[in-house]
């Protein structure tokens, strides 16, 4: 159970680090912010919205208890990544820089698996 907790932990803040490094820089929607949302011809409005749903699913998953809003900010945030991951392919077509979004990918699966595992030791008094 120790592994679990602890490999749940790290990969939870390295994602959630990245989110509210994400977030901050989408709800200032500076010149470079806005420069690529620019460039993948969305509205300007767009950018601060999603930083603020992005702290608000930060703020989800690290509050304990609440499993269904739990579940809803692991799909909003795999819909975040999707939705960046296909507009830069459609705007720029397939690059391969692109592949490093599966970094991103793979800290939120990571993350949501052992959420679960996590969930499923306690429920059987493992905790």
């Amino acid at each position: 159970m120790k592994k679990t907790n602890i490999i749940f932990w790290v990969v939870t803040t390295l994602f959630l680090a990245f989110t509210l490094f994400s977030a901050t820089t989408e709800i200032m929607n500076g010149p470079d912010a806005r420069k690529i949302i620019d460039h993948l011809r969305f509205p300007d409005y767009i950018n601060p919205f999603i930083g603020v749903m992005k702290i608000f699913g930060l703020i989800a998953i690290l509050v304990p208890g609440f499993p269904r809003i739990k579940e809803w900010a692991y799909a909003g945030f795999f819909f975040d990544l999707i939705a960046a991951t296909y507009a830069q392919i459609a705007t720029d077509g397939f690059m391969p820089q692109i592949a490093f979004m599966l970094v991103f990918f793979a800290f939120l699966f990571i993350s949501y698996i052992y959420y679960h595992k996590r969930v499923n030791n306690s429920r059987s008094g493992v905790l």
